[in-house]
């Protein structure tokens, strides 16, 4: 599929489409750069991501609805749950921001996925546009460094039995590093170029 520069907008109208043609109940949580468009903190992304919870019945149906409208707008879409790549912290699920309320949708809620879990996610991948995702999250005050760190030292003992198998030095300094990247810079973290 081409690039396509997706903003605000665009987000909008897919999430929109997908609540009018999947007319069912269901929970979609927005991840990385989606939600990072979705709060203003970067005009564009290059597709949507979500993580998403629907019924076991309903789940081909919306998976191909999300496809369709997908490809109807011409736009790249991924539907990953975060739990799937890393293990979570304890508690993510009442960490989430809810979105509702200033969308126009009739069975979908949306909310923004735990912005701590997605730092480990991204963390845990460890390429420098994830860094500069993570650093939006603290730049914003989504996250904040203490509670971070209190928990990872939560996190790390199942880094290798559950999910992925990563080192948990590896991941502690992959951590330090991006507290040095943080502290370093001011705020203003973009992630690849901003277009005028």
């Amino acid at each position: 599929m081409s690039l396509s520069l997706i903003k605000t907008d665009t987000i909008g109208d897919f999430l929109s489409r997908l609540d009018d043609s999947f007319s069912a109940v269901g929970d979609i949580f927005l991840t990385g750069e989606t939600t990072h468009v979705m709060e203003g903190w970067r005009p564009w992304t290059t597709h949507i991501e979500f993580a998403s919870s629907v019924r076991k019945d309903d789940r081909a149906s919306f998976n191909g609805c999300v496809a369709r409208i997908a490809n109807e707008m011409g736009i790249n879409v991924t539907d990953e749950f975060p739990g799937e790549v890393i293990p979570l912290p304890a508690g993510y699920e009442d960490r989430s921001h809810d979105l509702s309320a200033s969308l126009d949708l009739d069975f979908l809620s949306v909310r923004h996925f735990d912005p701590y879990s997605i730092a480990y996610r991204y963390i845990a991948r460890g390429l420098e546009q994830d860094y500069q995702l993570v650093l939006a999250y603290l730049d914003n005050g989504w996250i904040l460094e203490e509670e971070m760190g209190a928990r990872l030292e939560d996190l790390l003992p199942s880094l290798n039995s559950e999910t992925i198998q990563q080192d948990p030095a590896e991941f502690r300094r992959r951590y330090i590093g991006l507290l040095q990247m943080w502290g370093s810079n001011a705020i203003g973290h973009t992630h690849r170029a901003t277009p005028v």
